[in-house]
Formats: structure tokens, sequence, C-alpha cells
């Protein structure tokens, strides 16, 4: 139920499933894609944070983006899970203070900028791949 597999993906073992996939055709000039592949269950995410630019493909599932920009740190305790922070947080916040948000379908590729907050909730058991522009 807590299933959370994601990060840093041996290619050994997963090089016949990235030998299928066929990547979304977003570049920046002059970086090299990190591809990491992930399977989740639903309820599970990752809580706010940021890095360099990227996207997220989901290939089976729903996963639920919520986004601030660089210069809008969100509020939320770093041991708390995106399930916690929408269920207590979230409805606290006024308009003007709630995140970007969209649910991604399968098929469906969301763009996240260098440096952007972000934290996701898995909707639903998810299979998604990330890919990290750097």
């Amino acid at each position: 139920d807590t299933l959370y597999f994601f990060g840093d993906n041996n290619f050994t073992e997963w090089g016949p499933l990235f030998q299928h996939y066929v990547p979304p055709p977003f570049r920046i000039p002059g970086t090299s894609p990190a591809y990491s592949f992930g399977i989740a269950g639903s309820g599970s995410g990752v809580p706010f944070h940021w890095h360099g630019p990227g996207f997220s493909e989901v290939i089976f599932g729903r996963k639920r983006w919520f986004l601030y920009p660089p210069d809008q740190a969100p509020h939320f305790h770093p041991n708390e899970t995106t399930l916690a922070w929408l269920q207590h947080t979230y409805p606290t916040l006024p308009p003007a203070q709630r995140p970007l948000e969209c649910t991604l379908r399968p098929g469906e590729v969301l763009y996240f900028p260098d440096r952007w907050w972000h934290a996701t909730l898995n909707l639903d058991t998810s299979v998604f791949i990330s890919t990290f522009l750097g």
C-alpha cells in the first residue's frame, strides 16, 4: 500500500524497459537527460522539494502535482507526507497561497522548471518516468 520505488535505476537491471521507452521530444540544448523510472502505490508521493529542470511522464495511473515558483516557498513540514499536507495544510491556505496544480494521466507529460518547488501525490497505483535535464 505504501510502495514507492523511484530513483537511481540500475540500467543493467532495467535495460530492457528503457530500450522500449521512447522519450518525449523535449530537450534543453547542451544537456544530457537522466531517466528515473518509478512505481508507486496510491496515496504515496514526494513532499515539496526542488532541483534542476526536467519532465515527468505518467505511463499508468494518475499523479497529482503541486508547484510553486522559486520565489514562493511552500508552507510544509519536511517530515510530513504529501497526503498529510493535502489533508491538513492545503485547506487552510488562502487562495493566493495555493500552488499551481494538475493531475497527469497516462501519456501526459509535465515540465518542471529549474528550482521550482513541487510535490506529488499518486492518486492510483502509478508507473512513471522522470527525465532530469542537467
